[in-house]
């Protein structure tokens, strides 16, 4: 279930509160005449299930609350109640297949904003992943794929081909490739030092390194890791269940990619820094598409679930005196 608290314009009232009455799957319906201040308005809560949330959202939308007024959504970990349980059973569908595009689309602008955080933690990945090559240490290699933050502006270039937001996909395309050439500079300079300590070696980079060696070396493979990565990930995101954003993170090589090829490069070692570059450009192709056709079944999938949500309510407004 989802709660939604709304500051709902007066001359408004009457038409949310009869968009959610009339909504299937609504209830905990409360409204406190003039309670908010700023902005000036009623304050009307519900909780909904989340099945039937994007079309309720989308019909108030439609008033302008969230030009005149604001929408707030919030989930709800634990509810006590027999209505939420009549409320989610008779909303059709399952909520863990539910997408809110609404959400969608603000939490991929957030991840994929070019920042001084999102390039540190970038640029940091790259960093432990360059150890990781030269040590040829997996455990390296598997840390680096967790900390880095990529997978934010590759949802965001999926939602925006999917949405048709082209400014979307222009943030998200900058965050994507500045933020590459960024912390590959970055890490360019950090061999360089390593060396400079005597830390890093060039026999090191050229040895067989057979814990990562797979790193340069781009395969079929790799392609289909990434689509699958791809399709779990853009699932993760639309059924809010980022926990499986974690596997997603370790299972390509985008990061450890882009480290190998600032140290081939730090060393003149331009074969694998050419590997290395076509391993991170296949890893990055596979995950777009596979996302972007993902939130495209999704998209039509759920087309025919507001269709169906659409026949119920028409079939409760019927039923009710």
């Amino acid at each position: 279930m989802l709660h939604l608290r709304m500051i709902v314009p007066a001359d408004r009232t009457d038409e949310a509160v009869a968009c959610i009455e009339k909504s299937i799957g609504t209830t905990h319906l409360a409204v406190l005449p003039g309670a908010a201040r700023d902005p000036v308005g009623d304050l009307v809560m519900c909780d909904v299930a989340r099945e039937v949330a994007d079309e309720l959202l989308g019909e108030l939308g439609e008033l302008g609350i969230e030009k005149d007024g604001s929408i707030s959504v919030e989930n709800i970990d634990l509810s006590l109640s027999h209505r939420a349980d009549q409320a989610e059973e008779a909303a059709p569908g399952e909520g863990a297949d539910a997408v809110l595009w609404e959400h969608l689309a603000e939490s991929t602008h957030e991840e994929s904003t070019l920042s001084v955080t999102y390039l540190a933690f970038l640029a940091v990945a790259t960093m432990i992943a360059a150890c990781g090559v030269v040590l040829d240490n997996a455990i390296l290699i598997v840390g680096a794929m967790a900390v880095g933050p990529e997978f934010g502006p590759l949802a965001g270039i999926c939602t925006a081909l999917v949405q048709r937001a082209s400014r979307l996909a222009l943030r998200s395309l900058v965050a994507l490739l500045v933020g590459f050439a960024v912390a590959m500079a970055l890490t360019v300079g950090f061999s360089l030092m390593m060396n400079g300590f005597n830390l890093f070696h060039d026999y090191q980079v050229t040895a067989e390194r057979p814990n990562t060696g797979f790193i340069w070396k781009p395969d079929m493979f790799s392609f289909v890791v990434a689509v699958l990565a791809g399709i779990a990930g853009t699932l993760s995101l639309t059924s809010a269940k980022s926990g499986a954003l974690v596997g997603v993170a370790i299972s390509v090589t985008t990061v450890p990619a882009a480290a190998n090829a600032a140290v081939a490069l730090s060393y003149g070692e331009y074969a694998q820094a050419r590997g290395s570059t076509e391993q991170l450009l296949l890893n990055l192709a596979g995950i777009i598409l596979a996302g972007t056709l993902t939130l495209f079944v999704q998209k039509l999938l759920w087309a025919k679930q507001r269709e169906r949500t659409a026949k119920a309510a028409a079939r409760k407004a019927t039923a009710q005196p």
